[in-house]
């Protein structure tokens, strides 16, 4: 069985991306970094999630890099904006972005994938319904798999790793519909920017989740503290 190093967050995304790995037939190493956001709820999805799926292996990275990234994902001095419209959310990229957090992750993934021989890297980035990240784009993934085919041995000896995004061109209401189809366990996933007991209903990440579920015809299973 072929291995493959999967990007796990513990948000529907990557939670989706990990069960799409797993219905093709990949043996998962299943990858989440801790870097110091400012909550953890999303690590403890992770577990929750890979524990679910039975990965071959889940790897919690340490990476105490937080307060040196400027973004309110990591630093409780920048505010998390909330309830922006459509429009907001599209003219500009917002404090959650966190500075070049992709091209860290998939550093480290391939360093993993190459050591254990894995063929693939799946992250479930999305450049349809997203935040404008410039490390969620298309163009992005094309210049990092070209990283990877001149910056490795196994690249360089002609057998590079693959980097996959099954979900990059996909609606979240088509996320979401594709994680039920791949019996994704929604109710441990976390996409909430803040870390409280229940999802605040009003940031980015859940407007979008919010507003992909409605456009699915279907009920997200987590509560908000505003729907």
């Amino acid at each position: 069985m072929s291995e493959a190093v999967v990007l796990l967050s513990g948000g529907l995304d990557s939670a989706t991306t990990l069960a799409y790995a797993i219905d093709k037939g990949y043996d998962v190493i299943a990858l989440t970094f801790d870097y110091g956001q400012r909550h953890n709820r999303e690590i403890e999805s992770a577990k929750k999630i890979a524990k679910h799926f039975k990965v071959k292996e889940h790897i919690v990275i340490p990476l105490n890099i937080g307060k040196l990234l400027k973004s309110s994902l990591t630093q409780r001095s920048i505010s998390i904006p909330e309830r922006r419209s459509e429009d907001e959310a599209l003219s500009a990229v917002p404090s959650t972005y966190v500075p070049a957090r992709n091209i860290i992750f998939l550093g480290v993934a391939t360093s993993v994938a190459e050591s254990r021989g894995a063929e693939r890297i799946l992250i479930g980035v999305n450049a349809v319904d997203f935040s404008g990240y410039p490390d969620c784009t298309p163009y992005f993934i094309a210049a990092f798999q070209r990283t990877i085919n001149v910056g490795t041995l196994s690249g360089r000896e002609g057998r590079a790793i693959h980097l996959e995004t099954p979900l990059i061109n996909l609606s979240k209401a088509q996320i979401v519909r594709k994680a039920v189809r791949l019996k994704v366990p929604l109710g441990l996933t976390w996409s909430c920017y803040k870390g409280g007991k229940k999802a605040c209903g009003e940031c980015d990440s859940c407007r979008l989740r919010l507003k992909g579920f409605a456009e699915a015809g279907l009920e997200d299973p987590l509560e908000y503290e505003v729907s």
